[in-house]
Protein backbone atom coordinates (compact mmCIF):
# COMPACT_ATOMS: atom_id res chain seq x y z
CA UNK A 1 0.00 0.00 0.00
CA UNK A 2 2.82 2.03 1.34
CA UNK A 3 4.26 2.03 -2.70
CA UNK A 4 1.63 3.76 -4.15
CA UNK A 5 1.60 6.88 -2.27
CA UNK A 6 5.12 6.93 -2.63
CA UNK A 7 5.84 6.00 -6.61
CA UNK A 8 4.65 9.76 -7.86
CA UNK A 9 7.28 11.79 -6.24
CA UNK A 10 9.57 8.49 -6.81
CA UNK A 11 8.64 8.62 -10.69
CA UNK A 12 9.43 12.42 -10.97
CA UNK A 13 13.27 11.30 -9.54
CA UNK A 14 13.80 8.62 -11.78
CA UNK A 15 12.44 10.72 -14.54
CA UNK A 16 14.01 13.06 -14.07
CA UNK A 17 18.10 11.44 -13.77
CA UNK A 18 17.55 9.12 -16.47
CA UNK A 19 16.33 11.93 -18.79
CA UNK A 20 19.54 14.35 -18.06
CA UNK A 21 21.50 11.34 -18.61
CA UNK A 22 20.38 10.13 -21.58
CA UNK A 23 20.00 13.69 -23.37
CA UNK A 24 23.57 14.93 -22.19
CA UNK A 25 24.51 11.72 -24.58
CA UNK A 26 21.67 12.30 -27.47
CA UNK A 27 22.69 15.78 -27.42
CA UNK A 28 26.28 16.40 -26.55
CA UNK A 29 28.60 18.13 -28.66
CA UNK A 30 25.63 18.39 -31.78
CA UNK A 31 24.93 21.73 -30.98
CA UNK A 32 28.78 23.46 -30.46
CA UNK A 33 30.32 23.53 -33.95
CA UNK A 34 29.11 22.32 -37.53
CA UNK A 35 32.55 21.83 -38.84
CA UNK A 36 33.47 19.79 -35.82
CA UNK A 37 30.50 17.94 -36.97
CA UNK A 38 30.94 17.25 -39.97
CA UNK A 39 34.34 15.73 -38.93
CA UNK A 40 33.18 13.34 -36.57
CA UNK A 41 33.92 15.54 -33.39
CA UNK A 42 37.70 14.21 -34.43
CA UNK A 43 39.20 18.03 -33.88
CA UNK A 44 41.11 17.77 -31.08
CA UNK A 45 44.34 18.09 -33.13
CA UNK A 46 42.64 20.50 -35.41
CA UNK A 47 40.33 22.83 -33.84
CA UNK A 48 37.44 24.74 -35.29
CA UNK A 49 38.23 28.65 -35.12
CA UNK A 50 36.93 30.25 -32.24
CA UNK A 51 35.00 26.57 -31.22
CA UNK A 52 38.44 26.01 -30.16
CA UNK A 53 37.49 27.04 -26.67
CA UNK A 54 35.27 24.23 -26.00
CA UNK A 55 36.92 21.23 -28.71
CA UNK A 56 41.06 22.95 -27.48
CA UNK A 57 41.46 26.24 -26.17
CA UNK A 58 44.85 25.95 -27.11
CA UNK A 59 44.24 26.14 -30.83
CA UNK A 60 43.00 29.98 -30.28
CA UNK A 61 46.56 30.65 -30.98
CA UNK A 62 46.16 30.24 -34.81
CA UNK A 63 43.62 33.33 -34.94
CA UNK A 64 45.48 36.38 -35.77
CA UNK A 65 44.50 39.70 -35.07
CA UNK A 66 40.35 40.40 -34.74
CA UNK A 67 38.10 37.58 -35.64
CA UNK A 68 34.31 37.45 -35.06
CA UNK A 69 32.43 33.63 -35.95
CA UNK A 70 28.65 33.49 -36.47
CA UNK A 71 26.54 29.83 -36.77
CA UNK A 72 23.12 29.00 -36.30
CA UNK A 73 22.12 24.99 -36.37
CA UNK A 74 18.73 23.85 -36.87
CA UNK A 75 18.18 20.19 -35.53
CA UNK A 76 15.02 17.92 -36.33
CA UNK A 77 14.38 15.21 -34.10
CA UNK A 78 12.27 12.62 -34.92
CA UNK A 79 11.70 9.90 -32.45
CA UNK A 80 9.62 6.63 -33.69
CA UNK A 81 8.01 4.37 -30.05
CA UNK A 82 6.49 1.02 -30.87
CA UNK A 83 5.32 -0.97 -28.00
CA UNK A 84 3.68 -4.60 -28.57
CA UNK A 85 2.16 -7.59 -25.77
CA UNK A 86 4.55 -10.55 -26.38
CA UNK A 87 2.93 -13.99 -25.51
CA UNK A 88 1.58 -14.86 -22.37
CA UNK A 89 1.48 -11.22 -21.43
CA UNK A 90 -0.41 -10.03 -18.40
CA UNK A 91 0.12 -8.29 -15.20
CA UNK A 92 -1.11 -10.62 -12.17
CA UNK A 93 -3.78 -12.45 -14.32
CA UNK A 94 -4.70 -8.91 -16.38
CA UNK A 95 -3.86 -8.38 -19.60
CA UNK A 96 -6.77 -6.08 -20.95
CA UNK A 97 -4.57 -3.00 -20.74
CA UNK A 98 -6.23 -0.12 -23.10
CA UNK A 99 -2.86 0.51 -24.56
CA UNK A 100 -2.39 -2.57 -26.28
CA UNK A 101 -5.82 -4.42 -26.09
CA UNK A 102 -8.98 -3.66 -28.35
CA UNK A 103 -11.72 -5.03 -26.20
CA UNK A 104 -14.21 -2.71 -24.74
CA UNK A 105 -14.14 -1.11 -21.02
CA UNK A 106 -17.28 -3.01 -20.08
CA UNK A 107 -15.85 -6.21 -21.60
CA UNK A 108 -15.97 -8.96 -18.50
CA UNK A 109 -13.00 -10.47 -19.46
CA UNK A 110 -10.02 -9.94 -17.62
CA UNK A 111 -7.86 -11.38 -20.44
CA UNK A 112 -7.30 -9.33 -23.85
CA UNK A 113 -8.95 -10.89 -26.54
CA UNK A 114 -8.24 -8.70 -29.24
CA UNK A 115 -4.55 -7.24 -29.45
CA UNK A 116 -4.00 -4.42 -31.58
CA UNK A 117 -0.14 -5.43 -32.79
CA UNK A 118 2.28 -3.10 -32.36
CA UNK A 119 1.09 0.46 -31.43
CA UNK A 120 3.00 3.73 -32.08
CA UNK A 121 3.73 6.45 -29.68
CA UNK A 122 5.98 8.88 -31.52
CA UNK A 123 7.40 12.44 -30.60
CA UNK A 124 5.15 14.71 -32.12
CA UNK A 125 7.49 18.17 -32.03
CA UNK A 126 10.40 19.86 -30.61
CA UNK A 127 10.27 21.30 -27.58
CA UNK A 128 12.53 23.91 -25.82
CA UNK A 129 12.74 25.20 -21.99
CA UNK A 130 12.73 29.28 -21.97
CA UNK A 131 14.73 30.88 -18.87
CA UNK A 132 12.99 33.75 -18.50
CA UNK A 133 9.65 32.36 -18.93
CA UNK A 134 10.36 29.39 -16.81
CA UNK A 135 8.32 27.23 -18.77
CA UNK A 136 8.65 24.26 -21.69
CA UNK A 137 7.62 25.57 -25.02
CA UNK A 138 6.59 23.50 -27.69
CA UNK A 139 8.15 24.16 -31.07
CA UNK A 140 4.92 22.89 -33.50
CA UNK A 141 4.90 20.06 -35.41
CA UNK A 142 7.43 20.05 -38.29
CA UNK A 143 9.20 22.97 -36.34
CA UNK A 144 13.11 22.21 -35.35
CA UNK A 145 15.04 23.01 -32.71
CA UNK A 146 17.24 26.20 -33.36
CA UNK A 147 20.78 27.17 -31.92
CA UNK A 148 22.61 30.48 -32.65
CA UNK A 149 25.76 30.71 -31.45
CA UNK A 150 28.49 33.04 -31.27
CA UNK A 151 32.35 34.37 -30.50
CA UNK A 152 35.04 36.72 -30.64
CA UNK A 153 38.64 36.24 -30.48
CA UNK A 154 41.75 38.93 -30.50
CA UNK A 155 45.91 38.17 -30.93
CA UNK A 156 47.64 41.88 -30.14
CA UNK A 157 50.15 42.29 -33.10
CA UNK A 158 53.48 40.20 -32.47
CA UNK A 159 51.61 39.18 -29.51
CA UNK A 160 51.82 35.28 -27.79
CA UNK A 161 48.61 35.63 -26.40
CA UNK A 162 45.28 35.13 -27.74
CA UNK A 163 41.97 36.36 -26.30
CA UNK A 164 38.56 34.76 -26.67
CA UNK A 165 34.80 34.38 -25.57
CA UNK A 166 31.77 32.65 -27.18
CA UNK A 167 28.59 31.49 -26.03
CA UNK A 168 27.32 28.31 -27.22
CA UNK A 169 25.13 25.36 -26.02
CA UNK A 170 27.00 22.38 -25.18
CA UNK A 171 23.70 20.13 -25.00
CA UNK A 172 20.80 21.24 -25.91
CA UNK A 173 17.33 19.02 -26.86
CA UNK A 174 13.82 18.36 -26.23
CA UNK A 175 10.24 16.83 -27.37
CA UNK A 176 6.79 16.66 -26.96
CA UNK A 177 3.35 15.24 -27.78
CA UNK A 178 -0.15 15.43 -27.43
CA UNK A 179 -2.79 14.29 -24.74
CA UNK A 180 -3.55 10.65 -25.17
CA UNK A 181 -0.26 9.16 -27.18
CA UNK A 182 1.24 6.35 -25.70
CA UNK A 183 4.37 7.40 -25.11
CA UNK A 184 3.25 10.01 -22.55
CA UNK A 185 4.17 7.61 -19.65
CA UNK A 186 8.05 8.65 -19.79
CA UNK A 187 7.57 11.44 -20.96
CA UNK A 188 4.64 13.94 -22.93
CA UNK A 189 7.01 16.92 -22.54
CA UNK A 190 11.08 16.56 -22.07
CA UNK A 191 13.35 19.58 -22.57
CA UNK A 192 16.83 19.71 -21.16
CA UNK A 193 19.67 22.03 -22.00
CA UNK A 194 23.09 23.28 -21.17
CA UNK A 195 24.02 26.68 -22.36
CA UNK A 196 27.43 28.32 -22.39
CA UNK A 197 26.77 32.24 -22.27
CA UNK A 198 30.11 33.26 -21.02
CA UNK A 199 33.73 31.81 -22.14
CA UNK A 200 36.77 33.90 -21.01
CA UNK A 201 39.26 32.10 -22.62
CA UNK A 202 43.09 32.53 -23.19
CA UNK A 203 45.97 30.77 -25.18
CA UNK A 204 49.49 30.61 -25.04
CA UNK A 205 51.90 29.88 -28.06
CA UNK A 206 54.73 28.82 -25.99
CA UNK A 207 57.06 28.02 -29.06
CA UNK A 208 55.96 28.10 -32.67
CA UNK A 209 55.15 23.80 -32.73
CA UNK A 210 53.68 23.79 -29.15
CA UNK A 211 50.43 25.90 -27.96
CA UNK A 212 48.70 25.71 -24.63
CA UNK A 213 45.34 27.23 -23.50
CA UNK A 214 42.57 27.11 -21.04
CA UNK A 215 39.15 28.48 -20.96
CA UNK A 216 36.34 28.92 -18.29
CA UNK A 217 33.02 28.57 -18.90
CA UNK A 218 29.53 29.99 -17.53
CA UNK A 219 26.48 27.83 -18.01
CA UNK A 220 23.22 27.86 -17.77
CA UNK A 221 21.52 24.61 -16.82
CA UNK A 222 18.01 23.26 -16.95
CA UNK A 223 15.80 20.03 -17.07
CA UNK A 224 12.01 19.90 -17.14
CA UNK A 225 9.95 17.49 -17.94
CA UNK A 226 6.14 16.49 -17.97
CA UNK A 227 4.35 12.98 -17.77
CA UNK A 228 1.33 10.94 -17.58
CA UNK A 229 2.19 8.58 -14.35
CA UNK A 230 0.75 4.62 -14.49
CA UNK A 231 2.43 1.60 -12.53
CA UNK A 232 1.45 -1.33 -14.38
CA UNK A 233 2.35 -3.41 -10.83
CA UNK A 234 1.84 -6.81 -9.27
CA UNK A 235 0.14 -5.52 -6.22
CA UNK A 236 -2.01 -3.35 -7.58
CA UNK A 237 -2.86 -6.31 -9.66
CA UNK A 238 -4.07 -7.44 -5.79
CA UNK A 239 -6.13 -4.78 -5.03
CA UNK A 240 -7.84 -4.83 -9.24
CA UNK A 241 -8.78 -8.86 -7.78
CA UNK A 242 -9.56 -7.76 -4.24
CA UNK A 243 -12.11 -4.68 -5.91
CA UNK A 244 -13.61 -7.21 -8.83
CA UNK A 245 -13.74 -10.59 -7.09
CA UNK A 246 -14.12 -9.46 -2.87
CA UNK A 247 -15.80 -6.04 -2.87
CA UNK A 248 -18.56 -6.64 -5.70
CA UNK A 249 -20.91 -8.62 -3.53
CA UNK A 250 -20.62 -5.81 -0.79
CA UNK A 251 -20.66 -2.82 -2.71
CA UNK A 252 -23.87 -0.64 -1.89
CA UNK A 253 -25.12 -3.20 1.09
CA UNK A 254 -21.33 -1.98 3.66
CA UNK A 255 -22.05 -2.54 6.96
CA UNK A 256 -20.14 -1.99 10.17
CA UNK A 257 -18.84 -5.96 10.04
CA UNK A 258 -17.83 -5.91 6.55
CA UNK A 259 -15.70 -2.62 6.89
CA UNK A 260 -14.16 -3.69 9.31
CA UNK A 261 -12.89 -6.89 7.66
CA UNK A 262 -11.67 -5.37 4.90
CA UNK A 263 -10.27 -2.62 6.45
CA UNK A 264 -12.51 0.24 3.99
CA UNK A 265 -10.75 -1.08 0.67
CA UNK A 266 -14.24 -1.55 -0.79
CA UNK A 267 -15.20 1.95 0.07
CA UNK A 268 -14.34 3.72 -2.91
CA UNK A 269 -16.47 4.18 -6.02
CA UNK A 270 -13.50 3.63 -8.47
CA UNK A 271 -11.34 1.01 -8.08
CA UNK A 272 -7.05 0.21 -8.42
CA UNK A 273 -6.29 -0.80 -11.76
CA UNK A 274 -2.91 -1.47 -12.73
CA UNK A 275 -3.31 0.14 -16.42
CA UNK A 276 -5.00 3.02 -15.22
CA UNK A 277 -3.12 6.66 -14.94
CA UNK A 278 -2.13 7.58 -11.45
CA UNK A 279 -2.00 11.26 -12.74
CA UNK A 280 0.52 13.50 -13.97
CA UNK A 281 3.92 14.80 -13.09
CA UNK A 282 5.53 18.18 -14.18
CA UNK A 283 8.86 18.84 -12.63
CA UNK A 284 11.35 21.92 -13.74
CA UNK A 285 14.87 22.81 -12.31
CA UNK A 286 17.48 25.20 -13.14
CA UNK A 287 20.99 26.74 -12.12
CA UNK A 288 22.01 30.18 -13.33
CA UNK A 289 25.55 30.14 -13.22
CA UNK A 290 27.21 26.31 -13.70
CA UNK A 291 31.20 27.24 -13.95
CA UNK A 292 33.52 24.72 -15.49
CA UNK A 293 37.02 24.92 -17.40
CA UNK A 294 39.08 23.41 -20.27
CA UNK A 295 42.25 22.95 -20.51
CA UNK A 296 44.02 22.14 -23.95
CA UNK A 297 47.53 21.00 -25.81
CA UNK A 298 48.39 21.18 -29.14
CA UNK A 299 51.43 19.99 -30.65
CA UNK A 300 52.09 20.86 -34.38
CA UNK A 301 56.31 19.59 -35.48
CA UNK A 302 55.00 20.27 -39.02
CA UNK A 303 52.47 20.85 -41.47
CA UNK A 304 51.62 16.90 -42.32
CA UNK A 305 51.34 16.04 -38.25
CA UNK A 306 49.57 17.40 -35.43
CA UNK A 307 48.16 16.35 -32.06
CA UNK A 308 45.81 17.48 -29.55
CA UNK A 309 44.79 16.94 -25.70
CA UNK A 310 41.71 18.80 -24.16
CA UNK A 311 40.48 18.33 -21.01
CA UNK A 312 37.12 19.19 -19.97
CA UNK A 313 36.42 19.48 -16.28
CA UNK A 314 33.13 18.43 -14.47
CA UNK A 315 30.42 20.81 -13.30
CA UNK A 316 28.59 20.05 -9.98
CA UNK A 317 25.36 21.71 -9.68
CA UNK A 318 22.63 22.28 -7.09
CA UNK A 319 19.63 22.11 -10.04
CA UNK A 320 16.27 23.69 -7.96
CA UNK A 321 13.09 24.24 -8.92
CA UNK A 322 9.43 22.61 -8.27
CA UNK A 323 7.09 19.90 -8.72
CA UNK A 324 3.85 19.86 -9.17
CA UNK A 325 1.46 16.42 -9.61
CA UNK A 326 -1.92 16.21 -10.13
CA UNK A 327 -3.34 12.85 -8.50
CA UNK A 328 -6.16 10.33 -10.02
CA UNK A 329 -9.28 9.72 -8.47
CA UNK A 330 -8.51 5.83 -7.91
CA UNK A 331 -5.80 6.15 -5.46
CA UNK A 332 -7.40 9.04 -3.51
CA UNK A 333 -10.59 7.02 -3.67
CA UNK A 334 -8.69 4.18 -1.87
CA UNK A 335 -7.36 6.31 0.89
CA UNK A 336 -10.30 8.05 1.59
CA UNK A 337 -12.09 4.78 2.13
CA UNK A 338 -9.68 3.37 4.41
CA UNK A 339 -10.30 5.93 6.37
CA UNK A 340 -13.99 5.74 6.77
CA UNK A 341 -13.45 2.07 8.57
CA UNK A 342 -12.13 2.08 12.17
CA UNK A 343 -9.76 -1.26 11.15
CA UNK A 344 -8.63 0.70 7.84
CA UNK A 345 -7.63 3.68 10.13
CA UNK A 346 -5.64 1.79 12.67
CA UNK A 347 -4.06 0.42 9.58
CA UNK A 348 -3.40 3.75 8.21
CA UNK A 349 -2.15 5.12 11.19
CA UNK A 350 0.35 2.02 12.04
CA UNK A 351 1.47 2.37 8.08
CA UNK A 352 1.92 6.28 8.63
CA UNK A 353 -0.45 6.81 5.59
CA UNK A 354 -1.97 10.13 5.05
CA UNK A 355 -5.25 11.17 5.68
CA UNK A 356 -6.18 12.01 2.27
CA UNK A 357 -4.57 12.57 -1.28
CA UNK A 358 -4.97 15.82 -2.06
CA UNK A 359 -6.43 16.25 -5.94
CA UNK A 360 -3.22 18.49 -6.26
CA UNK A 361 0.55 18.55 -4.75
CA UNK A 362 3.56 20.85 -5.04
CA UNK A 363 6.11 22.30 -3.77
CA UNK A 364 10.21 22.77 -4.40
CA UNK A 365 12.64 20.42 -4.73
CA UNK A 366 16.66 20.70 -5.38
CA UNK A 367 18.77 17.95 -7.16
CA UNK A 368 22.67 17.32 -6.82
CA UNK A 369 24.00 16.75 -10.39
CA UNK A 370 27.50 16.52 -12.22
CA UNK A 371 27.74 17.24 -15.68
CA UNK A 372 30.72 14.68 -16.24
CA UNK A 373 34.22 15.09 -17.18
CA UNK A 374 35.26 14.45 -20.46
CA UNK A 375 39.02 13.68 -21.84
CA UNK A 376 40.02 13.49 -25.46
CA UNK A 377 43.31 13.01 -27.59
CA UNK A 378 43.34 13.10 -31.57
CA UNK A 379 45.79 13.67 -34.20
CA UNK A 380 45.43 14.89 -37.43
CA UNK A 381 47.80 13.60 -40.34
CA UNK A 382 47.91 15.02 -44.02
CA UNK A 383 47.94 11.47 -45.84
CA UNK A 384 48.15 12.63 -49.73
CA UNK A 385 49.25 16.83 -50.38
CA UNK A 386 45.05 17.85 -50.68
CA UNK A 387 43.67 14.91 -47.73
CA UNK A 388 44.09 15.36 -44.42
CA UNK A 389 42.34 12.72 -42.04
CA UNK A 390 41.67 13.32 -37.97
CA UNK A 391 41.43 10.51 -36.04
CA UNK A 392 40.35 11.36 -32.02
CA UNK A 393 39.67 8.96 -28.88
CA UNK A 394 38.03 10.47 -25.80
CA UNK A 395 36.47 9.38 -22.44
CA UNK A 396 33.28 11.17 -20.78
CA UNK A 397 33.21 9.95 -16.72
CA UNK A 398 29.48 9.02 -16.90
CA UNK A 399 30.80 7.16 -14.22
CA UNK A 400 29.45 10.07 -11.79
CA UNK A 401 25.91 9.11 -12.01
CA UNK A 402 26.07 6.41 -10.08
CA UNK A 403 23.38 8.13 -8.22
CA UNK A 404 20.93 10.86 -8.15
CA UNK A 405 20.26 13.11 -4.77
CA UNK A 406 17.17 14.83 -4.37
CA UNK A 407 16.33 16.85 -1.90
CA UNK A 408 12.65 18.68 -1.11
CA UNK A 409 11.25 21.42 1.11
CA UNK A 410 9.38 19.81 3.75
CA UNK A 411 9.06 16.39 5.18
CA UNK A 412 6.58 14.51 2.76
CA UNK A 413 4.67 11.31 4.30
CA UNK A 414 5.79 8.97 1.63
CA UNK A 415 9.90 9.59 2.13
CA UNK A 416 8.95 8.77 5.87
CA UNK A 417 7.29 5.47 4.81
CA UNK A 418 10.38 4.69 2.43
CA UNK A 419 13.23 5.40 4.62
CA UNK A 420 12.04 2.16 6.78
CA UNK A 421 12.45 -0.19 3.25
CA UNK A 422 16.11 1.57 2.20
CA UNK A 423 19.29 3.72 3.32
CA UNK A 424 19.14 5.65 0.62
CA UNK A 425 15.84 7.83 1.60
CA UNK A 426 15.00 10.00 4.58
CA UNK A 427 11.89 12.09 5.67
CA UNK A 428 12.74 14.91 3.36
CA UNK A 429 15.32 13.23 0.80
CA UNK A 430 16.11 10.67 -1.91
CA UNK A 431 18.80 8.86 -3.36
CA UNK A 432 18.59 6.74 -6.44
CA UNK A 433 20.87 4.26 -7.48
CA UNK A 434 21.67 3.99 -11.42
CA UNK A 435 25.18 2.56 -12.28
CA UNK A 436 26.36 4.35 -15.50
CA UNK A 437 29.18 3.08 -17.25
CA UNK A 438 31.98 5.22 -18.66
CA UNK A 439 32.65 4.63 -22.07
CA UNK A 440 35.10 5.28 -24.11
CA UNK A 441 34.02 7.25 -28.00
CA UNK A 442 36.18 7.35 -30.93
CA UNK A 443 35.52 9.55 -34.21
CA UNK A 444 37.10 9.92 -37.97
CA UNK A 445 36.88 12.97 -40.37
CA UNK A 446 38.27 13.63 -43.73
CA UNK A 447 38.75 17.17 -45.05
CA UNK A 448 40.04 17.32 -49.07
CA UNK A 449 41.21 20.97 -50.40
CA UNK A 450 39.26 20.84 -53.90
CA UNK A 451 40.55 23.77 -54.80
CA UNK A 452 42.65 27.18 -53.15
CA UNK A 453 38.97 27.91 -51.79
CA UNK A 454 36.81 24.95 -51.69
CA UNK A 455 37.24 22.50 -48.92
CA UNK A 456 34.94 18.90 -48.42
CA UNK A 457 35.03 17.46 -45.42
CA UNK A 458 32.83 14.14 -44.41
CA UNK A 459 33.06 12.16 -40.42
CA UNK A 460 31.85 9.56 -38.95
CA UNK A 461 31.72 8.53 -35.08
CA UNK A 462 29.88 5.79 -33.48
CA UNK A 463 28.28 6.63 -30.10
CA UNK A 464 28.40 3.91 -27.35
CA UNK A 465 26.19 3.70 -24.52
CA UNK A 466 26.65 4.34 -20.81
CA UNK A 467 22.84 3.10 -20.39
CA UNK A 468 23.57 -0.42 -18.96
CA UNK A 469 21.13 -2.77 -20.40
CA UNK A 470 18.65 -3.67 -17.90
CA UNK A 471 18.42 0.21 -17.37
CA UNK A 472 17.39 1.24 -21.41
CA UNK A 473 14.23 2.69 -21.36
CA UNK A 474 12.03 5.11 -24.13
CA UNK A 475 12.05 8.13 -22.20
CA UNK A 476 15.12 9.49 -25.14
CA UNK A 477 14.86 6.49 -27.07
CA UNK A 478 18.74 5.68 -27.21
CA UNK A 479 20.90 3.30 -26.84
CA UNK A 480 24.03 3.12 -29.10
CA UNK A 481 24.30 5.83 -31.79
CA UNK A 482 26.18 6.49 -35.20
CA UNK A 483 26.59 10.10 -36.14
CA UNK A 484 27.26 10.95 -40.01
CA UNK A 485 28.64 14.35 -40.96
CA UNK A 486 29.10 15.86 -44.35
CA UNK A 487 30.41 19.72 -45.43
CA UNK A 488 31.94 22.07 -47.22
CA UNK A 489 34.37 25.09 -46.52
CA UNK A 490 34.62 27.73 -48.66
CA UNK A 491 36.75 31.25 -48.76
CA UNK A 492 34.87 33.76 -49.71
CA UNK A 493 37.68 36.31 -50.24
CA UNK A 494 40.74 36.60 -47.87
CA UNK A 495 39.22 37.75 -44.68
CA UNK A 496 36.25 35.53 -45.06
CA UNK A 497 34.66 31.71 -44.54
CA UNK A 498 31.61 30.10 -45.14
CA UNK A 499 31.36 26.87 -43.79
CA UNK A 500 27.67 24.37 -44.51
CA UNK A 501 27.43 21.18 -42.60
CA UNK A 502 24.83 17.95 -42.91
CA UNK A 503 24.96 15.77 -39.29
CA UNK A 504 22.49 12.54 -39.16
CA UNK A 505 22.54 10.60 -35.83
CA UNK A 506 20.41 7.74 -36.05
CA UNK A 507 19.73 4.76 -33.26
CA UNK A 508 18.09 1.94 -32.85
CA UNK A 509 16.85 0.11 -29.69
CA UNK A 510 14.67 -2.94 -29.00
CA UNK A 511 13.83 -3.45 -25.11
CA UNK A 512 12.24 -7.02 -24.95
CA UNK A 513 9.06 -7.40 -22.38
CA UNK A 514 10.94 -7.73 -18.51
CA UNK A 515 14.35 -7.13 -19.16
CA UNK A 516 14.78 -3.22 -18.20
CA UNK A 517 13.81 -1.89 -14.56
CA UNK A 518 13.27 1.44 -15.68
CA UNK A 519 10.72 0.63 -18.59
CA UNK A 520 8.86 -2.91 -18.69
CA UNK A 521 10.07 -4.88 -16.10
CA UNK A 522 6.72 -7.08 -14.10
CA UNK A 523 6.49 -8.17 -10.78
CA UNK A 524 5.96 -7.08 -6.85
CA UNK A 525 9.69 -5.63 -7.09
CA UNK A 526 9.49 -3.15 -10.22
CA UNK A 527 8.92 -0.22 -8.15
CA UNK A 528 10.02 2.53 -9.24
CA UNK A 529 9.31 3.22 -12.54
CA UNK A 530 7.95 0.76 -15.19
CA UNK A 531 5.02 2.15 -17.25
CA UNK A 532 5.57 -0.68 -19.88
CA UNK A 533 5.60 -3.69 -17.29
CA UNK A 534 5.30 -6.24 -19.48
CA UNK A 535 5.42 -4.87 -23.02
CA UNK A 536 7.82 -5.04 -25.87
CA UNK A 537 9.79 -1.90 -26.96
CA UNK A 538 11.24 -0.53 -29.78
CA UNK A 539 12.26 2.67 -30.53
CA UNK A 540 14.02 4.61 -33.74
CA UNK A 541 15.86 7.99 -33.36
CA UNK A 542 16.44 10.15 -36.08
CA UNK A 543 18.43 13.48 -35.50
CA UNK A 544 19.04 15.79 -38.72
CA UNK A 545 21.32 18.69 -38.23
CA UNK A 546 21.62 21.46 -40.39
CA UNK A 547 24.77 24.39 -39.67
CA UNK A 548 25.48 27.36 -41.41
CA UNK A 549 28.98 29.35 -40.31
CA UNK A 550 30.35 32.64 -41.25
CA UNK A 551 33.68 33.86 -40.04
CA UNK A 552 35.09 37.38 -40.29
CA UNK A 553 38.65 38.30 -39.93
CA UNK A 554 38.89 42.06 -39.31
Amino acid sequence: MQHIRLRPLVAACVLMGSSTSIFAQLGLNLSVDIRSLTMGNAVTADPPGISAIHFNPAGLTKLKGLQTDVQGIVANFDIQKEFSAPAGYNVFGFSDDPLICNDAPDNPSSLCTDYKGPVRGDVEYASLYIPFLKKTVDMGKGWPVIAPSGGISYNPPGSKLTFATAAYAPMVAGFGSENGNPGNYMGQQVAIERITYLSPSVAYEVTDELSIGASIGMSYQAVALKTDLRFPNEMIGVLRMVDESICAPFRGNNNMITDMILLGLCNGDEGMDPFGTFGQLQVSMEQNLSPSFNLGLLWEPNDEFGFGLVYQSAAKMRLRGNYEIRNANAPRQLIQGMNQSVTGQILAAILDFPSSIPETESGLMSMNLEYPAHVQAGIKYKILPKLQVNVDVGWTDFKAWEKFSFEFDRQISALRIAKLLSNNVTGNSLSLPLGFDSPWNWGIGFEYSATDRLKLRAGYEPRTSSIPDNKRNPMIPINNAQLFGFGLGYRWDEDTDIDLSLGFLRSRDNIPANTSNMANATGVDNILLNPYAGLNIKTNTKVTILGLNYRKRW
